[in-house]
């Protein structure tokens, strides 16, 4: 098993809206960086455990737990022109661009702020604190894993 952070936005697509969809499940569409689809693609398997992070927000953190419930498949957003994510260069026949479903677990207890969780020296290696890394998706070892759950 494999353990993941995925950050989405509040406004857009957040741990309520993964609650109250039907079976708890839903695609996680929209990833247009090589590096983060890449590992969706390539590394992601059913069962693997995601902190579902809240990002662009008042306050930015982790706030839940899901599971990969499907693993990748072609992103059909990427091939519908009236869509945010259409790329006219992904074709049906060679998508370019992936996603995975994604189904809930558990909302966490509180908030884990990004604040918090910079502070900690435990998690110094977390691809998540390290200045300058955007990207949507990024592996999280078992052990930060498990440091960061005890924050609860």
């Amino acid at each position: 098993m494999k353990y993941w952070l995925m950050k989405s936005e509040p406004g857009e697509f957040g741990i309520d809206d993964l609650e109250n969809r039907p079976n708890q499940t839903e695609h996680w569409d929209g990833v247009r960086n090589y590096q983060a689809r890449n590992m969706l693609r390539d590394d992601m398997e059913v069962g693997d455990l995601v902190l579902f992070y809240h990002s662009n927000c008042e306050t930015p953190g982790i706030v839940g737990i899901a599971r990969i419930a499907r693993s990748a498949y072609p992103d059909h957003t990427a091939f519908d022109p009236n869509d945010k994510h259409f790329d006219p260069s992904s074709k049906q026949d060679s998508p370019r661009w992936f996603m995975v479903d994604v189904q809930f677990v558990r909302k966490l207890k509180r908030t884990i702020a990004l604040a918090e969780l910079k502070d900690k020296l435990e998690l110094q290696g977390l691809a998540l604190v390290r200045k300058g890394n955007r990207l949507s998706i990024m592996p999280v070892g078992k052990e930060m894993w498990d440091y960061i759950l005890g924050l609860e």
